[in-house]
């Protein structure tokens, strides 16, 4: 192994210690135990309550002027694609998508319009003083600006080399998408969505291997789910409640990757360039933790620059702000409408109705539309479960609310603002295929606690 001077190893170990600290190791608070980026973006949000959602609308009509303002632009992919042109020069169907966030933002904000859109159950849920986006704003502000301690100083290429012989064929993954997951699980999972999308847009991660992370590991935080199952009244049974989802979780980590639409993901980077999995072999004459060390330690010594550092970082937030913040705006307004004033989930739902009679749940006609009316969102699912009765019937919607992962006023917007290559045919079919596999699950252990 080559011999490397004490400060790169400080390079490698420092920054690399920083990250885990913030993003993966959580701290408790007087909610519950949260990661420190969680905790730093909370405590913002708090200070800047009352003007987040004005900060936001401001987001969401910047990035709708500057599309329009750079669709008109042809950009030849061969030479240097600036910045700008990157975070604004979109396709015809994401300008429009962000022209309507805009449009539902400015309706929320001045109540204007029907109040289907800007009604606090539906635009004023998304962009509320401390709803969802205010969140995002200070989240994707926290997280983007120390994202490269992470990516940057060798813990990626560490841990990738450690962890590959169980990741790629367990869930078909590279090893440093470990991290990915982790971030994910015990974090949040907008983390675990902006750390797969700055990874794919650096080549370093397939288009299968983008889509399989993006909507099999971003899971919702511990926090959240607590939330949850206290809103269904069985903050009792947490413990049998969040280790069945962390059970479902892995089953369908194990399952998704191997079915459409994600087995048929093409195995290309985002440059075109194809997949080379021999590139994760161990040299002869290295160990794995040796290779893995070395591969980190290369990897830290090529970042030495703050400025680097802080202009990574930038890049990260403004590419979450302009690019996911709309996405999230549009979609999930009109998801939340869907719910709310149409009985569009009551007649996708009817096909779970025998599914569910047959695993034995009581209520089962009541239930079948909680399990589709979570693809709008995660919470709603919780929220309308207060009127059934069966304890069992409410642990299996408050489990599935969250296995079911997929939700368009967050983890779906995210995904689809993002660059990670996923369409909302895509989501429709995984958010139904993990339902129909982890059911089930759900229902059986369900079955032996009530």
């Amino acid at each position: 192994m080559k011999k490397y001077p004490l400060s790169t190893w400080l390079l490698f170990l420092i920054p690399s210690l920083l990250g885990i600290l913030l993003f993966i190791v959580p701290v408790p608070t007087a909610e519950g135990w949260v990661v420190t980026v969680a905790l730093l973006a909370n405590l913002l949000a708090g200070e800047i309550e009352a003007y987040a959602p004005w900060i936001m609308m401001g987001i969401m009509i910047i990035a709708a002027l500057g599309s329009l303002v750079f669709i008109t632009r042809r950009v030849n992919e061969k030479h240097h694609v600036s910045f700008l042109d990157k975070l604004f020069n979109v396709n015809l169907f994401w300008t429009i998508v962000r022209i309507l966030g805009a449009v539902f933002a400015v309706m929320v904000m001045f109540q204007l319009g029907p109040e289907a859109v800007w009604s606090e159950n539906t635009g004023g849920l998304l962009l509320s003083a401390g709803g969802l986006l205010a969140f995002l704003f200070t989240i994707f502000l926290f997280a983007g600006l120390l994202l490269p301690l992470l990516m940057n100083f060798g813990l990626l290429e560490f841990f990738g080399t450690m962890m590959v012989k169980v990741m790629r064929p367990l869930f078909r993954l590279p090893g440093r998408s470990s991290v990915d997951a982790l971030a994910s699980w015990v974090g949040d999972g907008t983390i675990g969505v902006l750390l797969t999308n700055t990874q794919y847009i650096q080549n370093k991660y397939t288009q299968r291997e983008a889509a399989i992370i993006g909507t099999t590991f971003s899971v919702v935080s511990i926090t959240f789910a607590i939330v949850v199952i206290q809103e269904v009244g069985l903050a009792q049974y947490f413990l049998p409640y969040y280790g069945t989802v962390i059970l479902a979780g892995i089953v369908l980590a194990l399952i998704m990757p191997r079915l459409y639409p994600l087995s048929k993901k093409p195995t290309t980077f985002m440059n075109g360039k194809p997949q080379d999995t021999q590139s994760e072999d161990i040299p002869e004459g290295h160990t794995v933790f040796s290779h893995g060390l070395e591969s980190g330690l290369k990897t830290a010594e090529k970042n030495r620059s703050a400025s680097e550092f802080f202009k990574d970082g930038f890049k990260n937030v403004l590419d979450m702000w302009i690019g996911v913040a709309p996405v999230v705006m549009a979609f999930g307004t009109i998801a939340l409408i869907l719910a709310e004033y149409t009985s569009v989930f009551v007649i996708l739902g009817a096909p779970f109705v025998p599914y569910l009679n047959l695993l034995g749940v009581p209520e089962a006609a009541e239930a079948a539309q909680l399990m589709v009316v979570g693809f709008a969102d995660m919470f709603l699912p919780a929220i309308l479960a207060a009127d059934i009765e069966s304890e069992l019937t409410r642990f299996v919607v408050a489990t599935m609310s969250v296995t079911q992962l997929i939700y368009m006023s967050e983890v779906g917007g995210l995904l689809l603002g993002s660059r990670i290559p996923v369409g909302i045919l895509d989501l429709i079919v995984i958010f139904l295929l993990r339902t129909i596999i982890a059911l089930p699950i759900v229902v059986g252990i369900a079955h032996l606690l009530f």
